[in-house]
């Protein structure tokens, strides 16, 4: 008999406390308002002519050339004072650079502006960014300590990529490669 009366009285109370609060809502309206923001544009700082700092840009033909299949590092490999190697030799998977002696750490890499580094670590996992490459429209590499507006990690070098603009009509593309000894 106790646990009948309890379980009404529970009820009763709470339909009283949920009703009371459904008066209140309805007192001070739509708590809900729309705010429409302004349009934030997000761009990468990137030397030019006469900017004093050494730098290598790689247009977008450049990358297709060199794109089969491999990360980042793998494809700046020709540019000056840098270095890369990967874990499988085949420069896929684990890729790790340097640029003049300074390991992947001390080097900031940007997406068009954005950081791609790890706040933890401060390296790039290149093997979490499968075929990057077919998508950038050009790469500019900075070698030597890079200014502010790079971030703090710019100590080495840094690295913006810059990604391809949208289409505006449907688009395919196909590829082919071809290796040495018979693979």
């Amino acid at each position: 008999m106790k646990k009948v009366f309890f379980s009404i009285l529970l009820t009763l109370f709470s339909a009283t406390v949920f009703q009371t609060m459904a008066q209140a809502d309805a007192a001070h309206g739509d708590s809900i308002n729309n705010i429409r923001l302004e349009e934030v544009i997000i761009s990468s700082t990137r030397a030019g002519t006469q900017t004093p700092v050494a730098y290598s840009n790689i247009s977008s033909a450049e990358i297709k050339k060199q794109n089969a299949a491999r990360n980042i590092p793998a494809i700046l490999q020709t540019t000056p004072s840098l270095v890369s190697f990967t874990e499988d030799g085949l420069g896929v998977g684990n890729t790790y650079f340097r640029i003049r002696g300074t390991d992947a750490t001390r080097i900031n890499v940007t997406l068009n502006g954005m950081p791609l580094n790890n706040p933890e670590s401060q390296e790039v996992f290149w093997v979490n960014l499968p075929d990057l490459s077919a998508s950038l429209q050009n790469i500019q590499i900075q070698r030597g300590v890079g200014t502010s507006t790079n971030g703090s990690g710019a100590f080495g070098a840094s690295i913006s990529l810059q990604t391809a603009g949208a289409r505006s009509g449907a688009y395919g593309e196909a590829s082919t490669a071809v290796g040495s000894y018979g693979t």
